[in-house]
C-alpha cells in the first residue's frame, strides 16, 4: 500500500498534538474496546503509538536534532522501546539512537556528518523538503558504505575499538542493523509500499503474499531477509503470527523442522518481543504509571499462547525452555501483583484512630492512583487467567477485595461523619479513594451512590461543634 508509512507518520504527529487529557480518554476507550473483543480498525496501532508517546514523555526521548532524525529515518521500522541490553534480532533500541549518532558524527564520518547535518538543517529551514531528503539519502549511503568497510576489515583490535566507541550494550548487533537499514533503504521501501497498512490475520493468501514479498526483497539483497521479516511484522496487529511463516516454510509445526528454515529466526523475533513486553509490564506495574496495561497484558497472553499452540515445542528444546522460563516469569510477576492488591487497598483505607492522623493531612495521591491502577489491572487479569495459570488467585483476590470494600466503606463513612476539623481532610481522602476503587470493582452506579452517601456524611456537624 503506497503511502502507508506517510499515514503512520501523520497518525503519530496527530497523537502527539493531542492534549494529555484527550490522550487519556482515547486510551481508555480503545483499551475497553480491545478487551471486549470489538473490531476497531487501527486500535492496536494507535495504542502502541500512545504508549510510546507517554513513555517518551516520562523517560525522555533520544536527544538528537531534527536533521539527525531525518538522516536516521530508515531506522524507524527497526527501533524497539527497550533498555538495549536484551537481544532483539535486527532491531535497535531507541535509547541507542543518540550513541549511534554521536559515533557517526564524532568517529566514523565527522566532516561528512557535520556537512550533511548543516545542509539538511538549512534545507528544512528554507522549506525545501526535497533537497533535505536528497542530502539525507546521500549521507545515508556514505554511512552504510563506511560501516561496511569497517566491518569487512580483518582487524580485531580496530573492531573492538569501534564497538567501544559506540558504547551500547549490543553495539555489534545494532551496528549491523544500522548498516542494513541504510543500505537496504530502497528495497525495504519497495516491500513496505506493497504491504497493507495493517495485517489483521496472517493466513492463506495474505500469508503467501507476505512470504513472496519477503523472499523477493531477500533475492535483491540477501542481508535484508531479517529486515524484510521485521517490516512485515510492523504491519501485523498480532506480531506473534510471524511464526506462521516458519511453519509454512517448513511444511510442519515441529520446532526442529521450523528451525532448519531461514524463517526460524521469526520464532526468535517473537520470543524476544515477548521478553520485551514482560519487562515493560514489570516496569509499568512497579512504577504505577503504565498506559493501556490491559492491552499489553493481552499482547503477552496472545504471544505466549501462540508460541505454545502454533508450534510443537518439546520441553527440552531451546525454544521450549525459553518459553517455559517466560511463562514462569509472567506467572510469578502476576502472582506478586495480584496477591498484594487487597492488602494495599487495606493499608490505604484502614480506619485509623485520631492519634494516627496528622492534622489536615490527606492520602498520597500518587499512591492512590497506583493502587487504583492495580485494582483495575487485577480485574483485567480475569480475561487471561486460564492461559496464564492465575485463575484461582485472581478470583480469590477479587472476592477478598469486594468483601472488604462492601463492609469497609461503612466504617469510612462513619469516620467522615464523626470527623473534626483536624482529621476531616484525611477521612474525606480515604472515602474519595474508596469511591475510585469501587468504581473499578462494582461499577460507576455503585460509586455514584457512595459519592452521595459521602456528601451526606461530609455535611454532618463537625465533632468539635457538637461537643
Amino acid at each position: 500500500m503506497a503511502g502507508a508509512e506517510t499515514t503512520v507518520e501523520r497518525l503519530r504527529q496527530y497523537l502527539r498534538d493531542l492534549s494529555p487529557g484527550a490522550r487519556s480518554l482515547l486510551i481508555g476507550e480503545l483499551e475497553r474496546s480491545v478487551l471486549r473483543g470489538d473490531e476497531v480498525a487501527g486500535a492496536d496501532l494507535v495504542l502502541q503509538e500512545l504508549r510510546r508517546i507517554v513513555r517518551e514523555q516520562r523517560d525522555g526521548a533520544p536527544h538528537i536534532d531534527s536533521s539527525a532524525r531525518l538522516l536516521f529515518k530508515p531506522l524507524e521500522p527497526f527501533l524497539v522501546d527497550d533498555r538495549g541490553d536484551r537481544s532483539h534480532p535486527g532491531r535497535i533500541a531507541r535509547a541507542s539512537l543518540e550513541p549511534l549518532w554521536n559515533w557517526v558524527h564524532r568517529d566514523l564520518l565527522p566532516k561528512d556528518a557535520k556537512s550533511a547535518a548543516d545542509g539538511v538543517s538549512e534545507a528544512m529551514l528554507a522549506g525545501d523538503q526535497a533537497k533535505a531528503e536528497r542530502l539525507a539519502r546521500a549521507f545515508q549511503d556514505r554511512v552504510a558504505a563506511a560501516i561496511d568497510l569497517n566491518l569487512a576489515a580483518d582487524d580485531g583490535n580496530a573492531r573492538r575499538r569501534m564497538l567501544h566507541q559506540i558504547g551500547t550494550p549490543r553495539a555489534a548487533e545494532e551496528l549491523a542493523a544500522l548498516k542494513c537499514a541504510l543500505k537496504g533503504r530502497d528495497i525495504l521501501a519497495w516491500l513496505s509500499a506493497r504491504l497493507p497498512l495493517q495485517i489483521g490475520n496472517l493466513v492463506n493468501a495474505e500469508l503467501d503474499k507476505c512470504r513472496a514479498l519477503i523472499e523477493g526483497a531477500a533475492a535483491r539483497d540477501g542481508e535484508l531477509f531479517l529486515y524484510a521479516l521485521l517490516t512485515v511484522m510492523n504491519r501485523m496487529t498480532a506480531p506473534w503470527q510471524l511464526i506462521r511463516l516458519g511453519v509454512k516454510a517448513a511444511g510442519s509445526d515441529t520446532a526442529a523442522r521450523v528451525s532448519e528454515t531461514p524463517y526460524g529466526v521469526a520464532v526468535n523475533i517473537v520470543i524476544a518481543e515477548l521478553e520485551r513486553m514482560v519487562a515493560e509490564l514489570r516496569q509499568d506495574l512497579h512504577s504505577g504509571q503504565g498506559v493501556a496495561i490491559g492491552t499489553l497484558l493481552k499482547g503477552i497472553h496472545d504471544a505466549a499462547r501462540g508460541l505454545r499452540t502454533e508450534l510443537a515445542l518439546p520441553i527440552d528444546s531451546t525454544w521450549g525452555r525459553v518459553l517455559a522460563a517466560q511463562r514462569s516469569q509472567i506467572s510469578d510477576l502476576l502472582r506478586a501483583e495480584i496477591e498484594s492488591m487487597p492488602n494495599r487497598v487495606r493499608r490505604l483505607l484502614r480506619p485509623r484512630p485520631l492519634k494516627e492522623v496528622r492534622p489536615t493531612s490527606v492520602l498520597d495521591s500518587d499512591e492512590v492512583a497506583e493502587v487504583e491502577a492495580l485494582v483495575e489491572f487485577v480485574g483485567i487479569c480475569r480475561y487471561f487467567a486460564g492461559e496464564l495459570a492465575i485463575n484461582e488467585m485472581t478470583q480469590r483476590a477479587l472476592s477478598d477485595l469486594r468483601q472488604y470494600l462492601d463492609n469497609g466503606t461503612r466504617a469510612l463513612l462513619e469516620g467522615l461523619r464523626q470527623a473534626g476539623d483536624l482529621d476531616r481532610s484525611f477521612r474525606q481522602s480515604q472515602v474519595d479513594a474508596a469511591v475510585r476503587f469501587c468504581a473499578k470493582v462494582f461499577g460507576r452506579d455503585y460509586a455514584a451512590l457512595l459519592v452521595k452517601a459521602a456528601e451526606v456524611a461530609g455535611s454532618a456537624e463537625p465533632r468539635a461543634a457538637r461537643a
